[in-house]
């Protein structure tokens, strides 16, 4: 394959805020995820990275970039309602650069929760569909499923990456929000991984195999909905039941 398309860039959050992004687009992309970094580690870190030159391998483009307060070093997220303008500003950056793809968002941990956060909120313009590396669903021995509640108002197919022993993702509160929010959502439960992908020697498998398996589903769950009907400009939610 062709060496994939990659740039720097800037992204205007608002007239006071710019974050920094890298997009990577493979020749004949069939479809861009824009990823958001997890709460602790910003888009350089080697996950990240890795993710992006893996997804160009199969034929998606990335942008990723960074929260403010990643961009300015620091080590406290920012707010809800500042992490939401910045996935809003990532997503219209990337259909500004890649008009003709059709997108999907999301992110790691905390980043695939700003995301959908935003989208339950208020739908982010072209977005068909959300990815979620290791959904952080409480915090570790704190098993509870109130930031999962926010995601029976989006209305897009979601794809759950989940580590099978994931500690902000036990399977008593995970189970059940997947069964609420029925065929909108699909989980990927990977064997034996943690939050962060990494498996125990001991497990029979190797994180260089937990990566392919997350890869392939990822891939395939992008291709298929990005078949599917893009989320217009200024569409409402609907908030009524979830789907069963």
């Amino acid at each position: 394959m062709a060496s994939a398309y990659s740039q720097s860039m800037e992204i205007i959050v608002d007239d006071a805020t710019r974050v920094s992004g890298i997009l990577i687009a493979p020749p004949e992309s069939e479809a861009c995820f824009v990823i958001a970094h997890g709460a602790g580690a910003g888009m350089r870190h080697p996950f990240m990275a890795t993710l992006a030159t893996d997804l160009a391998e199969l034929r998606i483009a990335t942008l990723r970039y960074q929260f403010p307060y990643m961009e300015r070093h620091g080590k406290r997220p920012d707010t809800p309602v500042v992490c939401h303008a910045a996935v809003r500003a990532a997503v219209a950056a990337a259909a500004a650069f890649l008009p003709s793809l059709p997108l999907i968002a999301g992110g790691k941990s905390f980043g695939g929760r700003m995301t959908s956060q935003a989208q339950a909120i208020d739908p982010l313009p072209g977005i068909r569909g959300l990815v979620f590396l290791g959904f952080p669903l409480h915090p570790p021995k704190q098993p509870s499923d109130t930031r999962g509640e926010h995601l029976a108002r989006v209305q897009i197919p979601m794809l759950f990456l989940q580590g099978a022993r994931d500690a902000f993702a036990e399977p008593e509160f995970l189970n059940p929000l997947m069964k609420k929010l029925g065929g909108r959502a699909t989980l990927c439960l990977l064997r034996d991984a943690d939050h962060s992908f990494h498996v125990p020697a001991r497990s029979g498998v190797t994180d260089a195999q937990i990566n392919a398996e997350m890869l392939a589903a990822l891939a395939s769950w992008v291709k298929l909905v990005a078949t599917g009907p893009a989320t217009p400009k200024g569409a409402q939610v609907q908030s009524g039941r979830p789907s069963s």
